[in-house]
């Protein structure tokens, strides 16, 4: 029969290492969300051309937010 107090040291070890690379993980973006941000940036692109904005200022932060990868 086997020992807990031998066995659970190196059990502990090991599922503090995997939950440690767990967030590693889903740092990856899937072709799921790749083909959802393509949907997104074209819909923004049609509401731009058929709702222009209003101002220098509505202008530059789009142009921002074009140049930063943000929706």
């Amino acid at each position: 029969m086997f020992k807990i107090r031998t066995y659970l040291p190196r059990v502990l070890a090991l599922v503090l290492v995997l939950s440690g690379l767990l967030p590693l993980v889903g740092c990856e973006k899937g072709p799921a969300e790749r083909a959802g941000e393509g949907v997104d940036n074209a819909a923004r692109k049609v509401r731009d051309t058929v709702n222009p904005p209003s101002g220098p200022a509505e202008a530059a932060g789009r142009k921002i937010d074009d140049a930063t990868g943000r929706p």
